[in-house]
Order: structure tokens, then C-alpha cells, then sequence
């Protein structure tokens, strides 16, 4: 692997899926299964990042939390990845901007749940993400009307691929994003945390 990714040749739909998986649970696997099937994606990467920004508190491990993806996510088209960290990049649109001058030719949807869309405009340079990647978001309990409302589906609303075009949107050339409605799973991080399931001090 170069830079911890795996050989992406150009032409191939690679959804990204970043996140600190504090820790990776069934939800993230339910979006990749999703997402693989829905947007017409090759393959799909988690990218653990080495800490959220937005958060004031610290993750586990990077090397913890790597692992514990990678045991969880068993599947021929997805791979785990600490490619951030390799890097040195913090934020989500830096990490995009070195992947596509990396990987020229190969075609990357950044994925996420409707969670993230509602509040991606606090994100630093938010709008650079639309404009390098097409960006698919899956619906996530709770989420589905304040993202659909938020400002980035208001300012983007005239790039908005239909659900039912959705496998398009590995071919669709940013700035393009599209919404689906699946089988929800309700199941957060944040939630198995406070259950005392996951120590972050380990």
C-alpha cells in the first residue's frame, strides 16, 4: 500500500468514508454495505482520522481504533486506512485535495450520514468538499429533515442528484451530491461510549 491505501487505478468509483470511529459500530458498516450498492462505488476506504477537529476531547488510539475497523468491516471492496495521519492532513477538504492529486483519474464520492450533512457547514472549507467530489449521504435516524434543510443542501439544491439516479453519482463530476433513504440503524458512537463498551483512555 502507498501512503496506507490500497492500488486505485484510474477510472474506479472509490467512496471515502471519514470519521474518528470512536469506536467503528454496525452504523458504519450498514452505510459501506449502503453506500456500495447505492452510489455505484467500486470500493469504498474508512479513513480514520487521528481526531475530530469539532471535538474537544480526544479519541482512543489511533492504532486502537484502526484495528477495531478492520475487524469489524470484513468485506472484499472496503479498506481501512490511517492515511491522514501518514500525511500530516487534519481536515477533510485537505484530505481530498491530496487523494485527488495522488490518485489521478480515479473518481471518489465522499460518503456520510445525514448527520453530518445537517452540520458540514462548521467544517473547515466545507464548500471545497462539494466542489472536488461528488458527495453521497445516507440517511441516518433523526437526521433526514434538519439535514435536508441545512445550509449546504440549500446553497447545493440545484446539484442534487434524485435517489432513484443515484448509482450515477460515481460518474457525476463535482459539484454533485444525492440523498437516499435506507434501512436505518440506530446505532452511534457516542452512545457506546457512555455505555462504558469502549474506553477512550485505552
Amino acid at each position: 500500500m502507498r501512503d496506507g491505501l490500497p492500488y486505485l487505478r484510474p477510472g474506479m468509483r472509490v467512496g471515502l468514508l471519514g470519521g474518528s470511529f470512536d469506536p467503528p459500530h454496525a452504523g458504519h458498516v450498514h452505510i459501506t454495505r449502503e453506500a456500495l450498492r447505492r452510489f455505484g462505488l467500486d470500493r469504498v476506504l474508512w479513513l480514520v482520522s487521528p481526531g475530530n477537529p469539532l471535538k474537544s476531547r480526544g479519541p482512543a488510539r489511533l492504532e486502537r481504533r484502526t484495528a477495531a475497523a478492520r475487524e469489524l468491516m470484513q468485506h472484499p471492496q472496503v479498506d481501512v486506512s490511517d492515511f491522514e495521519a501518514r500525511i500530516g492532513t487534519r481536515y477533510t477538504a485537505e484530505t481530498l485535495r491530496q487523494l485527488v492529486k495522488r490518485h489521478p483519474g480515479v473518481r471518489f464520492v465522499w460518503l456520510m450520514g445525514a448527520d453530518n450533512l445537517a452540520q458540514i457547514h462548521r467544517w473547515k472549507d466545507w464548500r471545497q468538499i462539494f466542489d472536488t467530489v461528488p458527495v453521497g449521504v445516507v440517511a441516518r435516524p433523526g437526521d433526514r429533515i434538519s439535514a435536508r434543510m441545512s445550509p449546504a443542501a440549500r446553497l447545493y439544491r440545484h446539484y442534487r442528484i434524485s435517489g432513484g439516479a443515484s448509482t450515477v453519482l460515481g460518474r457525476a463530476e463535482a459539484p454533485a451530491w444525492c440523498f437516499v433513504n435506507v434501512p436505518m440503524r440506530d446505532a452511534s458512537s457516542t452512545a457506546i461510549r457512555a455505555s462504558g463498551d469502549w474506553l477512550t483512555a485505552e
